[in-house]
């Protein structure tokens, strides 16, 4: 029988994978594991106490935490009583915050930390619905999880508990999650049972799961991107270990062993920062033998295309380079899931030459993550697309201007107290409008080209799409992050924040000596470095799309300095208004 309900899959482990580490978490800095009879207990004793307290089915739960086994207590805990949770970010603006709990009427918030419960007190007054605030983690003033779960416990509320888990039906609405766009007010996409189901149940069998895996999770479960793939993984009876945080997860890699996470573009470009890092320390043979193998990497062809000589030195490679980077994260690892952003092919070729195959993939809070992605099988995959598209849902490419349009089971009931909103993106004919610019290589492998809103147009009438070219840039070591502008202007620029660590490390290595108080943005020899690789880029690129002029500016972007999204995205809004005087410089002359 075909599991209908998320929480179905909590029944479905009960024979399937009936695991004593389903959820794992550090805690006190110790590993701490929760067993699938701790999970559903858990979950039931949330669905009692949210029943005591005098909630009932429909009303919306926030949570504003980081990733825990404690954030599925109380996810699956709602929805066994029909009360959609409504995630957050725990670095959301204090303006946001206030408009997605006023927005979905929440009564009752999860946190996990001091610095979410001051925002919550700030903005205690103008939060009329919100009415009882627990915390994961112990705060003073607050009361904690666990005094939530006795509240479940004491209850004797489990008959009433199964009864509504009994009505529920796959057209009930499961979540709300408020999109972090670029721009605009967050709108509430809604998501049903059905919308996550659809996916689980067609992705299953797209990498050969295993009960006997674990999987590494860090990109925000606030995101239906993670949270799409911990659903699967529980599924498939995948053990779950979440992160301390992006600082640790290579340390986490090594102590847990994964064998499948997911990633954003970003993730995967520190982490071939440091290999090559690594590989610029080397010296004579050793020297060598890495830059032969970064050689070897870089040319990487699917199913066998690079022919039986390269296949030797692949597994030279591999015997002396590639089984180190495998060992740096665990040395278990099979599959890395990429998407939120399109990945530099490069990447794609050298981590799956090293052993760990690539798949990236596509998809949309809207749509419940998948619209296409790649398979396991080398067949079914291709470098620099985002794959085939799932078999229960439609794609085409509008005629009039290249965008993406989906239907499919996964497909949102739309933006919550917005109807106005829905409309503007699911047309008459029920496609929804992705916004995003793409084309079809082979006539099956979907390609994304870029964002429709993100494309721009010089003064001489040529459209550029900006994140191609910023994907070419940053394969340069010494780019940490990057934007290309140029709108309405007669050439395009680029706005460059440098890798000062990544610098630091070649003065080293070259015996150049830096200040520690010296500004580095105006070092020379980092300036020469990083132009010598905007004219390779430039070299790929055609004429109108060269970046003429680059300037380096202070960073990091972030998401608490609202540059970036949660998931990394550019806000080339916010980045622009914030250096309006660096752009008047760049384009203050001709070329």
């Amino acid at each position: 029988m075909e599991l209908k309900r998320v929480f179905d899959i909590l029944d479905k482990l009960k024979t399937f994978a009936p695991k004593s580490d389903i959820l794992n978490a550090k805690e006190n800095k110790k590993w701490v594991s929760y067993s699938l009879t701790d999970f559903i207990e858990n979950a039931n004793h949330v669905s009692a106490a949210l029943l005591e307290l005098g909630y009932k089915s429909g009303d919306r739960v926030a949570l504003i935490a980081g990733n825990l086994p404690q954030w599925n207590f109380v996810d699956y805990g709602c929805q066994q009583v029909n009360m959609p949770t409504a995630p957050v970010y725990p670095t959301i603006s204090n303006e946001d915050l206030k408009y997605i709990l006023n927005h979905c009427e929440a009564g009752i918030v999860f946190i996990s930390d001091k610095n979410v419960y001051q925002k919550l007190v700030k903005l205690e007054a103008e939060l009329p619905k919100l009415k009882h605030v627990f915390s994961f983690a112990h705060i003073e003033g607050v009361k904690h999880f666990s005094e939530f779960i006795e509240l479940g416990k004491k209850s004797n509320r489990q008959d009433q508990v199964n009864e509504i888990k009994k009505s529920v039906t796959e057209n009930d609405l499961l979540t709300l999650l408020y999109t972090s766009g670029t721009t605009g007010t967050p709108k509430g996409v809604m998501l049903s049972h059905k919308n996550m189901m659809a996916n689980v149940h067609i992705c299953r069998n797209f990498v050969p799961f295993s009960t006997q895996w674990r999987a590494l999770s860090f990109l925000p479960l606030n995101h239906v991107y993670e949270r799409f793939l911990n659903t699967l993984y529980l599924f498939q009876g995948v053990s779950i270990y979440y992160a301390e945080s992006f600082e640790s997860i290579g340390d986490n890699c090594r102590e847990i062993k994964p064998h499948i996470f997911v990633a954003v573009p970003r993730v995967l470009e520190r982490v071939l920062e440091r290999i090559a890092g690594a590989g610029e320390k080397l010296t004579g043979f050793k020297r060598n033998i890495f830059d032969m193998s970064m050689r070897i990497a870089e040319k990487y062809e699917l199913n066998g295309a690079n022919g039986a000589w390269y296949a030797i030195q692949r597994k030279l490679c591999d015997a002396l380079v590639y089984k180190k980077w495998r060992a740096a994260i665990g040395g278990e690892i099979l599959y890395v899931v990429s998407g939120g952003a399109a990945i530099n092919p490069r990447l794609e070729r050298i981590f799956t030459c090293a052993g760990i195959a690539m798949l990236q993939g596509y998809g949309l809070t809207e749509t419940c993550v998948v619209v296409a992605v790649n398979r396991a099988e080398e067949s079914r995959r291709r470098f620099g697309t985002v794959g085939l598209v799932v078999e229960n849902s439609e794609v085409k490419i509008a005629e009039e201007d290249g965008e993406i349009l989906f239907k499919g089971p996964s497909m949102m009931l739309g933006y919550y107290k917005n109807e106005a909103a829905t409309s503007e993106v699911i047309d008459a004919e029920g496609w929804f409008h992705t916004g995003d610019i793409g084309t079809f290589v082979e006539g099956k492998f979907l390609k994304i080209t870029d964002r429709k809103k993100e494309i721009f147009k010089t003064s001489a009438g040529k459209y550029i799409a900006p994140a191609a070219i910023e994907n070419k840039l940053k394969e340069c070591r010494y780019i940490e992050q990057c934007m290309v502008i140029g709108d309405g202007q007669k050439f395009a620029s680029a706005l460059i924040i440098p890798s000062l660590a990544s610098f630091r490390e070649y003065c080293d290595k070259n015996n150049i000596t830096i200040r520690e108080n010296e500004d580095l943005l105006a070092n020379e020899e980092l300036k020469k470095l990083i132009s010598e690789h905007v004219k390779k880029t430039n070299t790929t690129l055609g004429q109108f799309e060269q970046v003429k002029r680059q300037q380096l500016i202070k960073g990091p972007w972030t998401v608490e300095g609202g540059e970036i999204t949660p998931k990394l995205s550019l806000k080339r809004k916010v980045i622009i208004e914030k250096n309006r005087e660096v752009m008047a410089k760049i384009f203050g002359g001709d070329d």
